[in-house]
């Protein structure tokens, strides 16, 4: 019966090679092989007689039958595989590769013996075909896309050229030989084997080889970059819900946070349109590629999303969108590496060759994933438009992280980090790290009526305990020891409630005395927080957006302080992330920026201090508190300016610099500095025309540092914020000068703390490498340059011209 089959589809085959276009018969033959196959592998559950002798009896062992119906399903899904090829392969006639294909089908088929190797020959067969067809898909849009552009050069031996200016030709040639069939791509644009198409494709497509002789390298003009348009604010979240989607449960919850906060997001934009007046604003193309909730990345944030994961990355993203869209420009969004490449216009394969055009984008916000995504897909080209990419970045990377070369010859190598961006790309939760910029998130406000309703409803003595998962209170307990001793002692004082997630079956291990409500809806937990007194923090997690939405409802925030402080250096959880930075508490943010009497930072080793600290926040009266920068016009504003005059594409204008020592201020007046009156401080001489900047530099105030300090550091104290984007113009001999310091000679090297004086010498160091510009990073042995400017109160990521 098997041979007698064998031979059936063997000739039907071979009448398909005499005529390409009956095809189809093919895939009907092997259609009916699957009925029949159906029908005589299920037995009696048809009716009709099953013959006695017939080789695919089924005995009665179960793990048969479900083998064959495995067979079956694998065989019908192959048939949906080549039936949605044959389309694509009939337009290309009776080419000799399609026959030869065929030629090895017929020969595959004449040689099946036995059951058991027939599915998995058919499966082979199937995949054989469907590969072929993908590239022949792959050479038809590439035939489409190329247009009138000639892929095939004049049939003579193409030469590798030897051009000084094109050194690596030879080895990419080698290189192409070797692998140019690793990756379909290479197909797609033409490639196929020979010398000749190597050269096209490495000199027309990527840059590592000069252009053929006789080539019309006018064939493919660059295509005009769209008009630019004016922004709108956009009122109404409808039509980003919708863009949105419904994929994946991440996305449900991003979608129910817009709509929740979409009448504050609205009446926000109103009163940015009219500060802002008539200023225009240009559109921007943006594309938004969420990288860590795609399935390549593992998305592990999707299935946690209903049982107490943490939810502070998702609110972000969120609250991004929601402000790129309401600013008015045009967004697409990603969240799977398909969309990614569709986007792009990367061509099909595994990323080894650039995009087939121009980037569509002006801005792309992505994550670290996603940039790892990012540099997949676009290969090479990748370096060409980091410059339009923001890093949405919860932690922060310093520069000596993200400077490859550096981080790794000087031990500041991570897993992340060493992307060679300007550090102000990469866009922080917090303001915690003025290398970077602050994009931050929303919390939301309550209105008038509900600020009295909760002064009205406060129970004194209700405290609620920050952590949702189980496994945050397991790490709490390592961070803080004796932390049930700690709960204990404030139930003597409070009612102490939870929103600790938990199954039926497994309920979480947390005191008896703690009323858990479990894992609550937002405007549940509002409720809960709106009564309660205190919010109670016991260590981790680590600057999360909770503290601020319980101030935002009345509650008054207790956190611990560490002693020592955590880091990098010393804390496991921080170990890995690109930042060295020195986390004094649970929530700096709230310590520093908020304070008292919303936010009460102590230590939790002296009970006798926290017991009296409880007695106090139990007769503090505090009103519900949103810093500015966290409501929808902040955020609002923040974006607007970034969007609007953040460039990191247009070569940084020349600046005089002492890269000769013996070089001066070619200037009038002689230096760009002066001292400030009854200051030690330095601000801007010139006009602002004269060397145009943002932030503006008539915000800017360099200072000397103590040994030791950061430039970060010295800028507070200061009551100023250091800004990386003025390291540029401080970087000249002329600010030693008018700071006092005697320089016997100006030296030039790569070190993240310069420009700076050695204590011990009398030489000054300037930057050799400006993506070294660093706030962070501090030395006994230097004394830093640090360029400070000031900032909007509730705003700190804008000077006060800055808007």
């Amino acid at each position: 019966m098997t041979s007698a089959l064998s031979g059936e589809l063997s000739m039907m085959v071979r009448r398909c090679l005499l005529t390409f276009k009956p095809f189809r018969l093919f895939v009907l033959g092997i259609g009916f092989f699957s009925l029949f196959f159906l029908m005589t592998s299920l037995g009696g559950q048809f009716p009709g007689r099953r013959p006695a002798d017939s080789p695919f009896i089924v005995q009665a062992e179960e793990s048969a039958g479900q083998e064959s119906r495995g067979g079956l399903k694998k065989i019908s899904d192959m048939l949906e595989v080549i039936l949605r090829r044959v389309d694509a392969l009939t337009k290309l006639g009776n080419s000799n590769d399609t026959s030869h294909r065929l030629e090895e089908l017929s020969s595959a088929l004449d040689r099946i013996q036995p059951l058991g190797t027939m599915v998995e020959r058919i499966q082979a067969l199937a995949q054989n075909m469907s590969d072929t067809a993908v590239k022949m898909e792959q050479i038809l849009q590439r035939r489409s896309v190329t247009g009138s552009r000639d892929m095939d050069v004049p049939t003579r031996q193409c030469e590798i050229p030897k051009d000084p200016l094109f050194p690596d030709c030879s080895t990419k040639m080698d290189w192409m030989r070797a692998r140019w069939t690793s990756d379909p791509c290479y197909s797609f644009y033409g490639v196929d084997g020979s010398d000749c198409s190597f050269l096209v494709y490495l000199s027309e497509v990527e840059w590592f080889c000069p252009p053929l002789p006789g080539r019309n390298q006018t064939t493919m003009p660059t295509p005009e970059p769209p008009p630019k348009q004016k922004a709108v604010f956009q009122f109404d979240v409808g039509p980003l819900l919708e863009q949105v989607g419904t994929r994946k449960e991440s996305l449900n919850f991003m979608k129910k946070r817009i709509r929740m906060l979409a009448a504050q997001w609205a009446s926000a934009a109103r009163r940015l349109h009219d500060k802002l007046q008539t200023r225009r604003r240009e559109q921007k193309r943006i594309l938004v590629h969420v990288g860590f909730l795609t399935e390549e990345s593992g998305d592990v944030f999707s299935p946690k999303v209903l049982k107490g994961g943490p939810l502070g990355e998702m609110v972000q993203w969120a609250d991004i969108l929601a402000t790129l869209h309401v600013l008015g420009h045009r967004l697409k969004i990603s969240v799977s590496l398909k969309e990614l490449q569709q986007f792009l216009g990367a061509p099909p394969g595994r990323g080894s060759c650039p995009p087939t055009g121009p980037l569509p984008f002006d801005l792309i916000y992505t994550d670290y994933h996603g940039l790892k995504q990012m540099k997949q897909h676009m290969s090479l080209t990748l370096k060409k438009h980091k410059c339009h990419v923001r890093v949405i970045d919860t932690f922060g990377t310093e520069p000596a992280y993200n400077h490859e070369a550096y981080a790794t010859q000087h031990g500041y190598r991570t897993n992340w980090g060493y992307w060679n961006l300007n550090s102000l790309q990469y866009m922080t939760m917090f303001p915690h790290t003025p290398d970077n910029s602050f994009m931050g998130f929303v919390v939301e406000e309550v209105n008038e009526t509900e600020r009295l309703s909760i002064q009205k409803n406060k129970v004194n003595n209700m405290a609620v305990v920050y952590g949702k998962d189980a496994s945050m209170w397991k790490v709490t307990a390592f961070l803080l020891k004796g932390k049930d001793k700690f709960l204990e002692l404030l139930h003597h004082h409070m009612e102490i409630h939870g929103t600790v997630y938990y199954d039926s079956q497994r309920p979480p291990q947390v005191p008896a005395f703690v009323k858990n409500h479990g894992l609550l809806p937002q405007h549940e937990l509002q409720q809960v927080l709106r009564k309660a007194k205190l919010f109670i923090g016991f260590g981790f997690p680590y600057e999360g957006p909770a503290p601020l939405e319980a101030i935002a409802n009345g509650c008054i925030f207790l956190q611990p302080m560490f002693n020592p402080p955590h880091s990098s250096f010393n804390h496991d959880f921080f170990k890995g992330k690109p930042t060295s930075r020195v986390v004094a508490s649970q929530h700096p943010y709230a310590e520093q920026f908020i304070g008292r009497p919303h936010v009460l930072t102590m230590d939790f080793g002296n009970w006798t201090t926290f017991n009296d600290t409880i007695r106090e926040i139990m007769e503090l009266n505090v009103e519900p508190f949103v810093p500015h920068e966290f409501t929808c016009e902040g955020m609002l504003e923040r974006v607007h300016a970034y969007i609007q005059n953040q460039d990191f594409c247009s070569p940084q204008k020349p600046f005089p610099s002492s890269s000769d020592s013996s070089s001066s201020w070619p200037g009038d007046p002689p230096s760009p500095f002066r001292l400030l009156p009854n200051s030690s401080a330095l601000s801007w001489a010139l006009s602002g025309s004269a060397q145009p900047s943002w932030p503006p530099l008539t915000a800017l105030r360099v200072l000397a540092s103590a040994p030791n300090h950061s430039c970060v550091k010295t800028c507070q104290e200061a009551g100023l914020i250091c800004e990386p984007a003025f390291f540029h113009y401080i970087n000249v001999k002329e600010a030693f000068t008018a700071l006092n310091f005697v320089c016997e000679g100006v030296e030039l090297e790569i070190n993240h703390l310069l420009p700076a004086v050695p204590v011990e010498h009398k030489e000054c160091h300037l930057q050799q490498d400006s993506l070294l510009f660093s706030c962070a990073g501090s030395s006994p042995k230097y004394t830093r340059l640090c360029p400070c400017r000031d900032y909007r109160r509730g705003q700190v990521a804008l000077c006060g011209d800055c808007l």
